[in-house]
């Protein structure tokens, strides 16, 4: 029964939170371990703890620091927390914001606003980024109207320091680096970066949405990470999500600048409003208490040792799951990924890895695709290290499986998402993705059916079929 009108009278608070757990009963199975994304599950009794610390701040309202001030304790606390953490140094401040989105499109608003303070004779502002750059840096070109120039990367799939320093002009205001990168988890050469950036007197940003919470651990934990913090002299900003790696409710994330010097570029301040003066320190004007509360709940209930033990978990268990993986000869893990993020994928010519994405799901696992190149991704959480050999025979069966099936490519999901990955006409996958949200977000708000049972999306998987088998040379390439 959908809900297109409100019910004439009100439904009991029971019934109502019964028929939303039914609706939720086909949804992606993240309690199971199932899910390589999305959710970050430390352990269900810290679930029970965020829940009540969220709870307690409810109704609050972060908007207006005055009423509020406990809120705004918690942010500056977190905010010192993870500028300690990342090594930024006593002028170092920030704020919290709704999630990595709203971080990064934060750094692209600040740098945007700081260049026309200080150099006003910039008209069209450009910013240089890896391939690998986070979508959201995409966006908050678009939003903010500055152009992206996209750096290749090198053979290991970081981006090309060469190519950075020979794209660099009168225009670029912003230069941005991953740590690690959401396709491979591969850590930007930020030390080299941050030294053109302070050649070129040229901000640079680090987006550590991923690995802001887990690297600092890590690396204290012995494993050999480069560096990727305010140590490196050229860093003028970071972006870490508490609610990846931090093990927050969701909707915390954190921008740190070095200095006031930045920070003050991203306010937004409009004093002649009839409604009073009006001031933001980030996009949101409403900003939900609860969310800032249980990041401060997180990360002092946790701490540096329980932020250690995570790491190790996280750690050890991805490395047995990449291991497993290269196990099985034909295929290979993407790169040398530094963190708990990774890609995977076939190598065998006639065995596709899509296909083998398809049985993983038929599995019960819900599993991302990535394109250029084609593979499978994953992000590993503690849920995970009760999961880990079984994920590793069910890898091994979809590969034989598909290794005896070669035609598996050509159907279902895998002919999709081949088509959408490689079909040469990007404008028309644009076209028929609007079309897609046109009809998920328009009157009728239909989810589109991508399901992958056996006998679903028939047609579409045989036009799909078609295309890839008349570009299968081109795949190939």
């Amino acid at each position: 029964m959908a809900m297109e009108k409100l019910p004439p009278k009100g439904y009991e608070y029971n019934k109502v939170l019964s028929m939303m757990e039914q609706y939720g009963k086909n949804d992606a199975n993240w309690k199971q371990g199932k899910t390589f994304s999305l959710v970050y599950h430390r352990d269900d009794a810290h679930t029970k703890f965020l829940q009540k610390a969220f709870e307690l701040y409810f109704d609050e309202n972060a908007l207006n620091p005055m009423a509020f001030k406990s809120l705004k304790r918690f942010e500056s606390e977190v905010v010192k927390m993870t500028a300690n953490m990342l090594h930024a140094g006593p002028e170092a401040c920030g704020t919290m914001t709704s999630g990595g989105t709203e971080s990064c499109l934060l750094a692209v608003k600040t740098y945007r606003d700081m260049a026309r303070s200080a150099r006003p004779w910039i008209k069209k502002p450009e910013m240089i980024v890896p391939e690998s750059i986070h979508v959201a840096f995409e966006k908050g070109a678009e939003y903010f109207d500055v152009k992206i120039i996209r750096a290749p990367l090198d053979k290991d799939f970081k981006v090309d320091v060469n190519a950075v320093k020979k794209l660099i002009n009168r225009n670029t205001i912003l230069i941005i680096g991953s740590a690690p990168c959401y396709p491979y988890g591969i850590i930007d050469p930020i030390d080299e970066l941050g030294t053109i950036a302070l050649s070129k007197k040229i901000p640079l940003h680090v987006d550590a949405c991923l690995g802001g919470f887990l690297l600092p651990f890590v690396e204290k934990s012995g494993y050999d990470i480069p560096p990727f913090d305010f140590r490196v002299n050229g860093v003028t900003s970071m972006s870490a999500d508490v609610h990846k790696y931090g093990f927050s409710a969701k909707g915390a994330s954190v921008i740190v600048y070095r200095s006031i010097d930045y920070l003050r570029h991203q306010f937004f301040i409009y004093e002649n409003w009839p409604g009073g003066v009006f001031v933001s320190p980030a996009l949101l004007g409403t900003r939900p208490g609860g969310t800032i509360a249980a990041a401060w709940a997180a990360m002092v209930a946790q701490g540096e040792a329980g932020y250690m033990k995570n790491a190790k978990i996280i750690m050890d268990t991805s490395r047995k799951i990449q291991q497993g993986i290269e196990s099985i000869k034909g295929m290979e893990i993407v790169g040398k990924p530094e963190s708990s993020v990774f890609a995977y994928r076939s190598v065998e010519p006639d065995v596709n890895t899509f296909a083998i994405g398809d049985i993983l799901e038929k599995k019960g696992w819900h599993v991302d695709r990535l394109q250029r190149p084609d593979a499978l991704h994953a992000m590993i959480t503690p849920i995970h290290a009760k999961v880990t050999q079984r994920f590793i025979n069910d890898v091994k069966e979809a590969f034989t499986i598909v290794r005896k099936n070669p035609k598996l490519a050509y159907e279902g999901g895998a002919a999709m998402y081949a088509m959408i990955s490689h079909i040469p006409m990007r404008k028309m996958i644009r076209k028929n993705i609007l079309k897609m949200m046109e009809g998920m977000y328009g009157p009728e708000g239909e989810i589109p059916d991508l399901s992958m049972e056996e006998g679903s999306s028939e047609d579409f998987a045989m036009k799909a079929g078609k295309w890839y088998l008349k570009l299968k040379d081109t795949f190939r390439k």
